[in-house]
């Protein structure tokens, strides 16, 4: 049944949404032109007055987001449904004159005319490919990674998409999980800078600011702790992980004033986070202070009938939006059910108007009253901006981590005459961009790359076979789509052969293996880490004819390379690199970019290892190199590379710790600084970071935390000193006896070097 419940009648004029500004909103003409500079009074004042005119459909429409393709509960078009005030945001679409069209019928032919959000997965670019998120968090750069957020914001809003679903700030400690591909990885610090790199660079200094989006902070929350690293998957996190490792990241996304937070698919510990209003009222709202709204993951509303926590559609409705989940993302559950729930008084008006309030507020604050259409003139000038395309080569370069270079076989040689690459995505123009791409545009191929760097060379290409899942995903089998399927046993076996003779021709092998980009992402957990297909077998293949090999690895989570990691002189992690990135690996290859990537995840030896991570709590007999120490009994418990590891072609020395005092009380700060010299004969980058431990206290602290980092360049035979501080907000943790942060008084190390393993020492005391 359809409930009206407003001041105004649907069958009077509508207003247009210009006038309806101008006489209902009452907000003056300045603050109009400048929506981000709008007060909390005036922004009040103009949401109240609308909340008023709506009826009850009109503001359960504001908290439906429909799908662009997709028909409503009762077969209406997406049109049908916009028109009537029934649909607050669209998705799933990203084509322009469709969502110009969509919003002139919200503007134009809705009674009240509340403009549209039209949202999109704009993970790691729009038109142009940055390095998935993962390969962005090797580069170390908040700067850098602000630049991208906001060169992929400006290509998504001129085409009318003005809302991401993005950072994905989950902490990723077990490498089986598909979406590790999409974050910071494993570290919580580093998390916390990348989260306000991104939600800065997307949303610029305020909502409203031109050429930028609504950002997304998701997916609230520790949905990077699922079981067995499988997607969708149960998390279990005791208070002091969720406080000390997973929150973080969201609070430093809140505090750089993210607009919205996408709740999770999961349950954490029974209850499912979009039904959990401890997470998204208590935690989210109370304690961290967020102003904006709360959109549910794709039908995670109607999941929670699923999940057997709501005992039907209803009460999954009820649930969701009692929670403090605002929007409703594609399953229409509370475009169908919360009427008859406030008829019958189980959900008072006061919660509907504040969870549309809430989403008025950012569309008032984001200018889509003043501002409702993309200005899709300046389309095509934006996306061949050649600042773009050269961006997202530098962010490559950066992202690009040298694992492994015995014997100095990179970089090669300018003068190389035969070179052979030879792998299954080798000479992919699509697959090298990886997941989560929208607007269509064939990216650099490594073999493209290499062809281009090296004009004079013979460049063979050889597949060599195959890695590709003998399945579907989920979305292919939902379209229809056939599933891949490998190589037939002989093509692979002929592929190896002809691999092995195209090497045996070369002065140098670049040997290109990991993952398409539908391996990783969402949907695409894996057991094991293994190199799929025949990778493993074509690896040593290669290998075996005594050829200089560079194992070149794109891929979207760290796999099994362990016997690679004695065998093969040089491993470059290239992650999915992006538009420019077989340019920016050849960049590397040659030596006419120095890698400067680090590892943003520990890099396990196995799937056996995961979840694997650096800072993990001390235990018992650590020093022991008996049988009573925590270890595996088959292979080593060390990782296969450190966290923040990364080589150069040029050395670093770090000098002493110097710490400008042996003790500080917990009112005062640390200064810690190193001298860093170059000791190498080329110029180079080296992020330096510094790492902290507290001896004892009220809690078991970890081995090593990271507190600090900060990337340098220097020249050959330079110097630089960094300096550190550290205070409260880094020496304190949430504790689970205390129910709060503390910050104790007792003895502290801190290291400083160039990964996970710094060696350079000192330690200091806090005192009261």
């Amino acid at each position: 049944m359809t409930i009206q419940v407003a001041a105004a009648a649907p069958s009077k004029p509508r207003l247009s949404p210009l006038a309806g500004a101008a006489m209902v909103m009452l907000v003056s003409a300045s603050t109009v032109a400048n929506p981000a500079a709008l007060a909390n009074a005036d922004l009040s004042r103009r949401v109240d007055a609308l909340i008023r005119r709506m009826t009850l459909d009109e503001k359960i429409g504001q908290l439906t987001q429909i799908g662009a393709d997709r028909p409503g509960p009762n077969k209406e078009t997406a049109h049908e449904l916009i028109r009537s005030g029934r649909a607050g945001s669209v998705l799933w679409t990203i084509n322009s004159e469709d969502i110009r069209k969509m919003q002139e019928i919200a503007v134009k032919e809705s009674r009240l005319g509340i403009p549209l959000l039209f949202g999109f997965d704009v993970i790691h670019g729009y038109k142009n490919y940055f390095p998935v998120p993962i390969g962005l968090a090797s580069s170390w750069d908040p700067a850098l990674v602000e630049r991208t957020a906001a060169i992929a914001a400006k290509e998504a809003s001129v085409s009318g998409v003005n809302w991401t679903f993005a950072p994905m700030l989950d902490i990723a400690r077990d490498a089986r999980w598909g979406r590790m591909v999409e974050g910071a990885g494993e570290d919580t610090f580093l998390g916390v800078a990348m989260a306000r790199a991104q939600v800065r660079g997307f949303q610029g200094p305020a909502l409203g600011t031109p050429d930028r989006v609504l950002a997304t902070a998701k997916h609230f929350a520790a949905y990077g702790a699922a079981d067995g690293g499988r997607d969708y998957d149960s998390a279990y996190v005791p208070d002091v992980q969720l406080h000390n490792v997973y929150f973080p990241p969201f609070r430093a996304a809140v505090d750089a004033g993210v607009g919205t937070v996408m709740a999770a698919y999961m349950t954490l510990n029974d209850v499912p986070a979009s039904g959990s209003r401890w997470l998204m009222t208590d935690v989210l709202r109370k304690d961290m202070g967020f102003k904006g709204f709360v959109i549910s993951d794709a039908w995670s509303v109607a999941s929670l009938e699923a999940h057997r926590f709501a005992r039907d559609s209803a009460e999954a409705a009820e649930r969701g939006i009692k929670a403090g989940v605002n929007m409703d993302m594609g399953s229409n559950t509370y475009l169908t059910r919360l009427p008859r729930l406030v008829k019958l008084g189980k959900v008072p008006m006061s919660v509907i108007d504040q969870a549309v309030r809430e989403v008025l507020a950012i569309k008032v604050r984001m200018g889509l009253f003043e501002r409702p259409y993309a200005d899709l003139s300046r389309k095509e000038t934006v996306f061949n901006d050649p600042s773009h395309r050269a961006a997202t080569r530098e962010a490559a370069q950066r992202s690009i981590v040298l694992l492994r270079n015995e014997g100095a076989l990179l970089p090669l040689k300018p003068s190389l005459q035969r070179i052979a690459v030879i792998g299954p995505i080798a000479d992919s123009t699509e697959e090298i961009k990886g997941p989560w791409t929208a607007e269509a545009g064939a990216a650099v191929s490594v073999l493209e790359g290499v062809r281009a760097r090296w004009p004079q060379a013979t460049v063979e290409f050889v597949r060599g076979g195959d890695m590709q899942r003998a399945y579907a995903l989920p979305w292919d089998a939902r379209e229809g789509k056939p599933a891949p399927t490998l190589m037939a046993e002989a093509e692979m076996r002929a592929e190896e052969a002809k691999a092995v003779e195209a090497a045996r021709r070369a002065e140098v092998v670049v040997l290109v293996l990991g993952e398409r980009a539908g391996m990783a992402g969402e949907a695409a957990s894996s057991a094991a880490l293994t190199l799929q297909g025949n990778q493993q077998a074509l690896l040593e293949a290669v290998v075996a004819t005594g050829r200089p090999v560079v194992l070149l690895l794109l891929n979207g989570r760290p796999l099994n390379i362990t016997w690679a990691a004695s065998k093969v002189a040089s491993i470059v992690e290239a992650w999915f690199p992006g538009t420019e990135g077989g340019h920016a690996i050849a960049d590397i290859l040659s030596g006419a970019v120095n890698p400067s990537g680090r590892l943003p995840v520990t890099w396990p030896r196995s799937a056996g290892h995961a979840p694997h991570y650096y800072n993990h709590n001390t235990t018992h007999a650590p020093e022991d190199e008996g049988v009573f120490t925590s270890r595996y009994a088959d292979v080593s418990s060390l990782p296969l590379y450190p966290f923040g590891h990364g080589l150069s072609y040029t050395s670093f020395r770090y000098g002493p710790l110097e710490l400008d005092g042996k003790s500080i009380s917990t009112q005062s700060k640390l200064r810690v600084s190193v001298d860093v010299e170059n000791t190498g004969a080329v110029a180079g980058d080296e992020v330096v970071q510094l790492y902290i431990h507290q001896r004892s206290g009220s809690a078991t602290r970890a081995v090593r935390e990271l507190k600090g980092f900060k990337r340098i360049r220097l020249k050959p035979g330079a110097r630089e000193r960094v300096s550190f501080t550290l205070g409260r907000d880094e020496l304190q943790f949430w504790s689970a006896a205390k129910r709060g942060w503390v910050f104790e008084p007792t003895d502290f190390d801190v290291w400083v070097g160039g990964d996970s393993r710094a060696s350079q020492h000192a330690n200091f005391t806090v005192t009261r």
